[in-house]
């Protein structure tokens, strides 16, 4: 992962919890969708080309 992550902008899922406990964040790149755990930035993040996570969401709003 590159660390021109911190110049991404970053936004919170949907899905999240809205206690603080489930907090997915992701950023929108040209070339991926980065996701990362905004409870614990030390951890990074990963990056998913966009044909894969447009793939993912299809799956998950399915479940």
């Amino acid at each position: 992962m590159s660390s021109g992550t911190t110049e991404l902008a970053w936004f919170k899922s949907s899905y999240s919890g809205s206690e603080g406990d489930d907090c997915v964040e992701v950023a929108i790149a040209e070339q991926a969708v980065h996701v990362r755990d905004s409870k614990d930035l030390t951890r990074p993040a990963f990056a998913v080309g966009r044909e894969g996570w447009g793939q993912f969401v299809r799956f998950a709003s399915e479940c």
